[in-house]
């Protein structure tokens, strides 16, 4: 008898209703046509309409109705983060987001100096 009896949960861990493979969701695409979105892009959704878009087209605006992370928005899709990443920038192609971006980098690889500036003024205004 399995944990949980014999009304417990069924025995493979797939927790989502998908019929379709995530791939097929950006048609194979791996990449959006612009420049690739970091991770921690917040995206807002715009007060264009979505009509009849794909569900998870659909989805991923209504997340958008306030700041989201391009990786939360992956994560709450259950698809990996580069699925998440090429619906999003359609979707911001199309209107239907704004995406912010996170500042510049230092050449060093690191936070910019002015960025780095401001959160200590920040901290020392406290």
């Amino acid at each position: 008898m399995r944990p949980g009896g014999p009304a417990g949960p069924p025995a493979t861990d797939r927790h989502d209703d998908r019929v379709v493979p995530v791939y097929a969701m950006t048609g194979g695409r791996t990449r959006s046509a612009g420049p690739d979105l970091p991770v921690e892009s917040l995206v807002v959704a715009t007060d264009r309409w979505p009509g009849d878009l794909q569900k998870e087209h659909r989805m991923i605006i209504e997340l958008a109705s306030r700041p989201v992370s391009l990786v939360e928005v992956g994560a709450r899709l259950r698809v990996p983060v580069g699925v998440a990443r090429v619906l999003v920038s359609d979707l911001a192609d199309a209107g239907f987001l704004m995406v912010h971006t996170p500042p510049p980098v230092g050449q060093d690889g690191g936070p910019a100096a002015a960025m780095l500036q401001r959160l200590l003024d920040g901290l020392r205004a406290r």
